[in-house]
């Protein structure tokens, strides 16, 4: 196809329709951010910083336009929308104040004669390939480390999100960026594909599908170029004896059904200790059906519409197959008037008698669903949390603080929340292991994956 439709999931309309670029375009672009590289890895830091700074600005100036663009655009509920414009901001300032520190040279101990120091250089050019469930957060991760780095980059976003990619470019230009440093394309999976083997890419930093993943490694293999992946999840969260009851369902229930279970690392499986569990479950069930399943346009709303008709078809088959198979569905759809077979709109489902048999607790289901199950010990929770292909997030709840923490060193997990689920902190390493992926961004440690040590050893003395 020659052009690109943002369906949106409100109404079915057509909200954006891009142009695809060509092969002639593609070319160009890669031509210009080779070139623009050049320059860019010789700007001082604190230059680049500045100019990252100046673009975090001109970006959250525009706050109420692109929280209503994403609305139409993904679904998200406009109350909420705004939200990832302010994440945006404070995970793109985090990694600017983190910058200098980051890329400093790291100089060994002292040894007469020599003088010896790691140097941190930029890769080149990164294409960064971003999803539509949170466009603006996904993409920042990788996005302002590898600029600020000294890398060009290519973004290629969503066909469901294209604006999004526009309006983080548009941003840095506004902010005095040079051209070439930072472009988007708009490309079919096809000409991504093709764009990845392209000798000018240096990096590859996707969040997305599994079978995406296995795309972009098939895709770079045999480049020996790094590579960063975010896939699936099927985050668990634990519910130990002496969890603050009130406190873990509302965070849990929050993880699980916020941007309409549509999140890498939101909650889609519950182990409760059998001491709790009836409590929990009655509160839970309760508070899901608190929420007000409507358009995303409208304030009022709480659950907005899935991505796509068949997104919500396929949780809907997940939860249809569960029940047959033994497990109790809490919520009547019919207490949420819009849900209908066929469309975006999905009424929220708490399932109970679940198991490990059901694809809705070990299948990822990105959809308003969460199964909750009855356990008896931390061993039973710790078997069935790691009895999973995924491995992004995990939650436990427990005021034993040491408790927890033996647990979760034994988590396969890329992070391990107490109290808490479903949030980044730009502070930390944001990384899964498993099928959830491989490679890291945020924190330092970003910093680390999109640039290379070059060794300096000279002796000074002869």
């Amino acid at each position: 196809m020659s052009k690109l439709q943002c369906i949106s999931p409100i109404d079915g309309s057509v909200y954006v329709e891009r142009h695809l670029a060509s092969n002639p375009e593609i070319q160009a672009a890669l031509a210009r951010a080779e070139l623009a590289q050049q320059t860019w890895k010789r700007t001082p830091l604190r230059e680049r910083i500045a100019i990252g700074r100046r673009a975090i600005d001109a970006f959250a100036a525009r706050e109420s336009q692109l929280a209503e663009e994403l609305c139409w655009m993904m679904g998200r509920p406009i109350r909420y929308a705004a939200g990832e414009i302010r994440g945006f901001v404070e995970r793109a300032t985090h990694m600017a104040d983190i910058a200098e520190g980051s890329l400093a040279d790291i100089r060994l101990p002292d040894k007469p004669g020599f003088t010896r120091f790691i140097r941190r250089e930029p890769l080149g050019v990164a294409l960064v390939i971003a999803p539509w469930n949170y466009p603006y957060l996904t993409a920042v991760n990788a996005v302002m480390p590898a600029l600020l780095a000294g890398n060009a980059v290519l973004l290629k976003h969503s066909a469901q999100t294209p604006l999004c990619a526009e309006r983080m470019v548009e941003a840095f230009a506004e902010a005095g960026l040079p051209e070439g440093v930072f472009q988007y394309l708009h490309l079919s999976h096809g000409e991504t594909e093709a764009l990845i083997r392209a000798p000018t890419i240096n990096h590859v930093a996707f969040t997305g599908s599994v079978p995406g993943g296995a795309m972009v490694e098939r895709a770079a293999a045999g480049r020996f170029i790094s590579v960063g992946l975010e896939l699936g999840g099927k985050d668990p969260a634990y519910v130990r004896a002496d969890a603050d009851l009130a406190h873990a369902v509302e965070t849990a229930i929050d993880g699980a059904f916020f941007n309409s279970g549509q999140s890498c690392c939101g909650i889609e499986r519950i182990y409760v200790h059998e001491s709790l569990y009836d409590a929990f479950v009655e509160q839970a069930v309760a508070l899901v059906r608190q929420y007000k399943l409507g358009r995303s346009d409208d304030p009022q709303t709480t659950l907005g519409p899935l991505v796509r008709a068949d997104a919500a078809d396929f949780v809907r088959a997940q939860i249809a197959e569960a029940v047959a198979q033994g497990a109790r569905a809490h919520i009547d759809p019919a207490e949420f008037p819009l849900d209908a077979p066929g469309t975006p709109y999905l009424a929220p489902q708490v399932l109970t008698n679940v198991s490990h048999e059901m694809r809705v607790m070990i299948e990822e289901s990105f959809g308003p669903v969460v199964g909750i199950q009855k356990v008896a010990s931390d061993e039973e929770a710790l078997a069935l949390m790691n009895d999973s292909e995924f491995g992004l997030t995990a939650a436990i709840f427990s005021r034993d603080v040491d408790a927890a923490m033996a647990l979760a060193d034994r988590v396969e997990a890329g992070t391990v929340f107490l109290n808490r689920c479903d949030y980044l902190d730009p502070g930390l390493a944001w990384t899964g292991v498993k099928h959830s992926g491989r490679g890291c961004t945020l924190s330092r440690v970003g910093y680390e994956q999109l640039t290379r040590p070059k060794s300096f050893h000279f002796k000074t003395q002869l």
